[in-house]
C-alpha cells in the first residue's frame, strides 16, 4: 500500500490524551536511558569488570519480575493514572538520592557510591513493576479501537525516538557535565513526565473485572490466558530468547572502552544506533504496516536481528559496528509493532493489565536478565566470543520456532484488525 493511500497515518496523534501519553513515555524513556548509560559507564570505569555490568541488569530484573504480575492485577483493579503517579514519584525520589550520593559521598566512600547505584536501580525495578503494566494497559483506552494499530506504531516510534536521544545525549552529558549533571537532567525529565500524566483523565476499571476475586486467582487467570493463546505466547517468547541471548546493549561500555576505543561519546553513538534504525523503520511501517503475513514477517525480523548481531560481534571497525547495531534496531522494531498489535487485538479489555504484566516479565527477562547473561558470558568466555555465541543461539532458536509454529503462518492478523 503506497504513501498516498495512508491518509490516516497520523490519526492517533489527533487525540490530545494520546499525545500527552506518548510525550510522557518519550521523556520517561530518555530519562531512564540517560541514567542507565551513565551509571553503566560509571561502574565500568571504576571496576573494569564485565560482571559488574551484568549485575546492573540483575538489580533491576529481580524486583521487576517479582512484582510485575501483581502490578498487572492492580492495573486491572485500580486507578491506572494514580498508580503511575505514585510509582513515578518513587523513581524521582530515588534519582534525587543518587544525585546526593554522587555529589556528597562519592569521594568519601567509593564502595558506598557503587552500592547506592545498585540500590537505586533496584528501587527503579520495583517501581516499574507497577508503573509499566499500568501505563501499558492505559494506552489502549486513549484512542478508538480502529486507530490502535496506528497508535501502536506511533507509540513505538516515539519510544524509539527516546531510545535514540537518551543514549546519544548520555555519552556527551557524562563527558562534559559528569555524573551529577547527567542526573540533574534525568530528574528534570521525570518531572516533565509527571506533568504529562496529569493531562490524562482517570479511566474507570472495566466492568467485567471481578473486584472480589483473590489476587492469586487473578494472576493465574492472566498467565493461563497468555499460555493458551499461541500467537501471544510465541511472539513474546521469540522476543525473549532473541534479546536474552543475542542482545549486546549491556556490554557496549566494554566495546567502547576496550575494543573500539571510542570513549563515552562513542558509547553514546553505539547505544543510540539501534534506536536510529528502529525509528527509520517505524516511520516506514506507518505507511507499510507489517501485519499482512505477520508471523512470517516476525520470524524474518528476528532472524535478521541475529545476523546483524553476528556482524557486530566480528567487527573491529567503529562505523561497521554502528551500522550493524542500526540493523538490530531496524529488525527489532518490526517485531515490536507486530507484538504490540497482537497483544492489543487478542487481549480482552478486562485482562489488559495482567496480560501486559506477563509480557513485562518476558520483556524484562530478555532485557535485564539478558544484560546479566551478557555480563556473565563476557566474563567467562570473553566479550567477542560471547556475542558470537549469543547470535548463533538466536538463529538456531528462531529456526526451531519457525518449524514448530506452521499454523501461525496462516493467521490473518490484518483481517482480525479489520473485523474489530
Amino acid at each position: 500500500m503506497g504513501f498516498f493511500q495512508h491518509k490516516d497515518a497520523y490519526k492517533a496523534l489527533q487525540f490530545p490524551e494520546f499525545r500527552a501519553y506518548v510525550t510522557g513515555n518519550t521523556l520517561f524513556t530518555i530519562a531512564l536511558l540517560i541514567q542507565e548509560v551513565v551509571l553503566a559507564y560509571e561502574i565500568y570505569k571504576i571496576t573494569h569488570n564485565p560482571l559488574a555490568l551484568g549485575l546492573i541488569g540483575l538489580a533491576e530484573a529481580v524486583p521487576f519480575i517479582s512484582l510485575v504480575l501483581f502490578g498487572g492485577h492492580f492495573a486491572d483493579n485500580r486507578d491506572k493514572k494514580k498508580i503511575m503517579q505514585v510509582t513515578l514519584s518513587l523513581i524521582i525520589a530515588s534519582s534525587v538520592f543518587l544525585l546526593y550520593s554522587s555529589t556528597q559521598l562519592q569521594s568519601a566512600d567509593q564502595d558506598f557510591h557503587i552500592y547506592s547505584i545498585y540500590a537505586v536501580i533496584f528501587i527503579i525495578g520495583l517501581s516499574k513493576g507497577f508503573f509499566s503494566p499500568a501505563a501499558s494497559s492505559l494506552n489502549p483506552f486513549l484512542v478508538p479501537k480502529e486507530v490502535f494499530a496506528n497508535a501502536a506504531t506511533w507509540n513505538s516510534s516515539f519510544w524509539q525516538l527516546g531510545s535514540i536521544l537518551g543514549p546519544g545525549v548520555a555519552g556527551f552529558l557524562y563527558a562534559y557535565a559528569g555524573l551529577s549533571g547527567s542526573l540533574m537532567t534525568v530528574i528534570a525529565l521525570l518531572l516533565g513526565v509527571m506533568i504529562c500524566i496529569f493531562q490524562i483523565e482517570n479511566r474507570p476499571v472495566p466492568v467485567k473485572t471481578v473486584q472480589h476475586e483473590s489476587i492469586w486467582h487473578s494472576l493465574r487467570e492472566g498467565i493461563a490466558y497468555v499460555f493458551k493463546t499461541k500467537i501471544i505466547l510465541y511472539s513474546i517468547s521469540l522476543d525473549l530468547f532473541s534479546v536474552l541471548f543475542g542482545g549486546v546493549i549491556a556490554i557496549l561500555p566494554i566495546f567502547a572502552e576496550d575494543i573500539l576505543k571510542v570513549g563515552a561519546e562513542g558509547l553514546g553513538i553505539l547505544r543510540a544506533a539501534p534506536s536510529v534504525g528502529a525509528v527509520v523503520t517505524m516511520v516506514t511501517l506507518v505507511y507499510f504496516p507489517p501485519l499482512k503475513h505477520a508471523w512470517r514477517n516476525l520470524i524474518l525480523a528476528i532472524a535478521g536481528f541475529g545476523v546483524a548481531t553476528l556482524i557486530f560481534g566480528v567487527s573491529t571497525n567503529f562505523w561497521i559496528s554502528v551500522v550493524a547495531l542500526f540493523f538490530t534496531g531496524a529488525f527489532d522494531s518490526i517485531s515490536v509493532v507486530i507484538r504490540q498489535t497482537v497483544l492489543r487485538f487478542y487481549t480482552p479489555d478486562e485482562m489488559r493489565g495482567r496480560v501486559s504484566s506477563v509480557n513485562g516479565v518476558f520483556v524484562s527477562t530478555s532485557n535485564e536478565m539478558g544484560a546479566f547473561e551478557s555480563g556473565v558470558a563476557a566474563k567467562f568466555f570473553g566479550t567477542v566470543p560471547s556475542v558470537l555465541l549469543g547470535a548463533g543461539v538466536t538463529l538456531v532458536l528462531v529456526s526451531l520456532v519457525a518449524l514448530t509454529s506452521k499454523e501461525l503462518f496462516d493467521l490473518k492478523v490484518d483481517q482480525k484488525i479489520a473485523e474489530d
